[in-house]
């Protein structure tokens, strides 16, 4: 009878790590960025340059403080590399997001509707973007996004609310019917 192969030391604390915040170190870094497969590469190096600091003893003592600093650093540093600046990024920023029963007009209209999204969030300031990847893309609350960005609740509803009207404003602008609800 063969028995299972036993797991490193950390292995079992860092597939629980992963699990738990995986989710929100590649949005943070979707946030900033607008392309998945990015946001993918630095979650991946976060998560590795954590497995190697268990590896070599280091005590970390809040995990998901740790990783959301780590994917922050990265994804600014992916600004200044010269991968980025000189152009050697894919040509696409996102695809289309299909959904189930739409005819194809509908499919048409809104991957439309989601291409002129995207281009009004790229010209938003990271920071616009953060917030609203947090609220509307994680669903996160108000009290989470404070503890997150190290603000007060007040601060929040103040950023969610700007960066909102800038988009509207912004949408708006290019003909797309924007719902206040």
């Amino acid at each position: 009878m063969k028995s299972k192969p036993k797991k490193a030391p950390h292995q079992a604390a860092f597939e629980e790590v992963y699990e738990r915040h995986s989710r929100e170190v590649w949005a943070l870094v979707y946030a900033r960025w607008l392309n998945a497969d990015v946001a993918l590469d630095i979650m991946q190096e976060t998560f590795l340059r954590l497995w190697k600091q268990w590896q070599d003893g280091s005590e970390i003592v809040n995990p998901r403080a740790w990783l959301l600093r780590v994917a922050r650093n990265l994804a600014e540093d992916h600004a200044k590399s010269a991968f980025r600046r000189f152009g050697t990024q894919a040509p696409h920023t996102m695809n289309g997001v299909e959904g189930h029963g739409d005819t194809p007009l509908d499919g048409m209209a809104r991957d439309e509707t989601f291409k002129q999204l995207r281009k009004e969030l790229e010209l938003l300031p990271p920071a616009d973007r953060e917030i609203l990847t947090l609220r509307y893309a994680l669903e996160y609350d108000t009290n989470k996004i404070a503890e997150l960005l190290e603000i007060n609740p007040t601060a929040v509803h103040m950023r969610l609310s700007r960066a909102r009207q800038r988009l509207a404003e912004r949408l708006t602008a290019q003909g797309v019917e924007v719902s206040h609800e």
